[in-house]
């Protein structure tokens, strides 16, 4: 029998948030795979472990979860005024497809560290000690990203006293701010509307009509109210993962609101598209237990979000989503919004104005996060109003979020050759 020989490829493994993922440069993958295509394909999910029909990718780098399953491609930027362009590929589990559709926010937060540590940002632009700001092309969705990296003698600083609710030990605190970031080139509200009424089968919801804002800021995201899923909002992974039939509930309400977004153009379509759109349920805040054990009280948030990722639950919340409730947040009558100001009867959206807010303090179910974004209302003229008075598309100017992140290992992934000949 031949052997084939393994192709050993440079390669970080890196935290970023509460995500991990495998990191490359783009001028260090085999040439094959530095541009995309099949091949580019083939290799992030060999390095990964996919396609594996046990769902573990035991013979990989994931680790059998949306959180990890993760690649980054980086790259000197070829936009003016950035120093890296940064590529995300969502791999999947149990399907040989890698989806290039969105950003990963908490992956994000690893790439300006990952950048100083390769020599992509100038010497001159990093402080011997204090926050080295590095300049982000978010390639997937061609949106900018700022990343505050402490610095401290002259390496980044990667461990600290910084908490964040789903991840275990403590690190240096990266903030994060996402310039513009409505996703693509269209409205923030893809339907010109804050709340809209879906049809959906009634296997999702009795009577086949759901109430929903449907968003693209951060990443394209569905919010619904979690009482009109028959949900609290205070939902561990256990409770939904574990129950297939609310998984495809889950999965169909998607479909329908990808389609209703103008993602895709017919249902089947959802299926190939699994990064996006997000779905996520709402609802006033409560005095609830999360998964670590700890007790978080109703007044020390503003409303619960649970949100599916690549058909899970996920077990605290995607960055690109954490942009997404920021951005719903401040705009007067989104659900999210609606949610935050306390009332049951929020929850439908039904009537309801609200109040715009620039920062809210979210709990999921790992814990906490507190976002903030401006939203303001801009006319068809270009000007910008007060955030509550007249016509026009409402737009977000920034987003911000801290996260943490920190190199876990670095050298050499190795993956089968014959992998780039197939």
């Amino acid at each position: 029998m031949s052997q084939q020989a393994q192709l050993r490829i440079p390669a970080t493994y890196l935290r970023g948030g509460t995500s991990k993922g495998v990191f490359f440069l783009r001028d260090e993958l085999p040439e094959a795979a530095q541009v995309p295509g099949p091949a580019r394909d083939a290799l992030l999910l060999r390095v990964i472990g996919s396609p594996d029909p046990y769902a573990k990718q035991i013979d990989g780098m994931g680790g059998a979860t949306s959180s990890t399953s993760k690649s980054v491609i980086i790259s000197r930027s070829e936009q003016p005024d950035h120093d890296v362009d940064y590529l995300f590929g969502q791999v999947s589990i149990d399907s040989p497809f890698v989806d290039w559709s969105g950003n990963c926010g908490n992956l994000s937060a690893a790439v300006g560290p990952f950048a100083i540590e390769k020599g992509l940002v100038p010497a001159e632009r990093l402080p011997r000690d204090g926050i080295a700001e590095v300049r982000i092309w978010q390639a997937n969705i061609a949106k900018t990203i700022i990343a505050r990296v402490p610095m401290c003698e002259g390496r980044v600083q990667e461990t600290g006293d910084f908490a964040l609710d789903g991840v275990t030990f403590p690190a240096a605190e990266v903030a994060v701010a996402f310039r513009d970031p409505a996703a693509g080139e269209g409205s923030m509200f893809p339907t010109g509307n804050v709340v809209d009424t879906l049809e959906v089968p009634e296997s999702v919801v009795a009577g086949g009509r759901i109430q929903a804002t449907l968003i693209n800021a951060g990443i394209p995201t569905i919010f619904v109210a979690a009482r009109d899923l028959g949900y609290q909002g205070t939902e561990l992974q256990e409770a939904i993962n574990a129950d297939g039939e609310a998984l495809a509930r889950l999965e169909t309400l998607r479909a329908h609101g990808a389609l209703r977004m103008g993602l895709i153009q017919e249902l089947g379509e959802a299926a190939r598209r699994q990064h996006t759109p997000k779905v996520a349920f709402v609802a006033p805040p409560v005095d609830h237990v999360v998964s670590s054990g700890r007790e978080i009280k109703a007044d020390e948030i503003d409303v619960l979000i649970r949100a599916v990722s690549m058909g899970k639950l996920h077990h605290a919340m995607m960055g690109t989503a954490a942009v997404a409730i920021a951005a719903a947040a401040a705009v007067p009558g989104t659900l999210v919004n609606l949610a935050a100001a306390g009332g049951a009867d929020a929850e439908s959206g039904a009537g309801q104005t609200g109040t715009a807010r620039d920062s809210v303090c979210f709990g999921h179910p790992s814990g906490t996060l507190r976002v903030g974004a401006s939203a303001h209302r801009q006319s068809p003229s270009g000007q910008v109003g007060d955030g509550q008075q007249g016509e026009g598309e409402w737009t977000v100017s920034e987003a911000v979020m801290s996260r943490s992140a920190r190199i876990l290992m670095e050298g050499w992934v190795r993956v089968p050759a014959e992998t780039l000949m197939r």
